[in-house]
């Protein structure tokens, strides 16, 4: 198969747009088969050097901010967003509608940029989808960022919690959507919410997660 010049393409070809479980107002373009996309992106585009497609799925963090942040309106209205590590772009498109001034959805996958793009146009909102690691940039200038999903490794956690305690030092507001993952950093966090969220079996120890929203601040 020829290199994928076009990634938004390839997530229209295989993907198909669905609602959310835990947040229906939202429709993302999603794999229907999991691990069959997971295999073929593998196989399809591993040798470019591209990471699995985590940006065709809702992942349980993810689904817990985007109910939060729509139940909640009050925490984005009028504020500066930025979706960190966004996937789908899933939360940042809660966000938007739920009348944020603006979202940054923000990733190094370039098909996760895609995805956002494309998704934020089927649910009738703009993000400013940007390729980027932020972690090694100077602090940005938001009023909030959301991180979902963020802690299933080490050597990503130890990154991440660096960059949102940077962040929280300087006064921006920080939450964190998280189904208990191994590396989650508990002693900086304040629970906000719990759900029980529907997710892909495939990919994950169970059907159903356990899912919590923090706010992240040293104790």
């Amino acid at each position: 198969m020829p290199p994928i010049e076009d990634p938004a393409d390839f997530i229209r070809r295989e993907t198909t747009v669905k609602p959310v479980p835990h947040a229906e107002e939202i429709r993302l373009h999603v794999a229907d088969e999991a691990m069959e996309l997971w295999q073929k992106t593998e196989e399809d585009l591993g040798a470019l050097g591209l990471d699995p497609p985590f940006w065709a799925f809702a992942w349980a963090g993810g689904q817990g901010l985007a109910r939060y942040i729509l139940d909640t309106p009050s925490l984005v209205a009028g504020k500066n967003v930025i979706d960190f590590a966004c996937g789908s772009g899933l939360v940042g498109i809660a966000a938007m509608l739920a009348g944020a001034r603006s979202c940054r959805a923000v990733d190094i996958d370039p098909f996760a940029i895609a995805a956002a793009g494309l998704n934020a146009g089927l649910n009738g909102v703009r993000l400013e989808v940007e390729l980027a690691d932020l972690t090694r940039h100077a602090i940005p200038s938001a009023d909030i960022v959301f991180c979902g999903d963020v802690f299933y490794d080490r050597q990503m956690a130890d990154a991440v919690t660096g960059f949102l305690d940077r962040l929280t030092g300087a006064g921006i507001d920080v939450l964190v959507g998280d189904p208990g993952r191994s590396y989650l950093p508990t002693d900086r966090l304040t629970e906000l919410g719990v759900y029980k969220v529907p997710v892909v079996g495939a990919l994950e120890d169970n059907e159903i997660k356990k899912t919590c929203v923090y706010r992240v601040g040293k104790k």
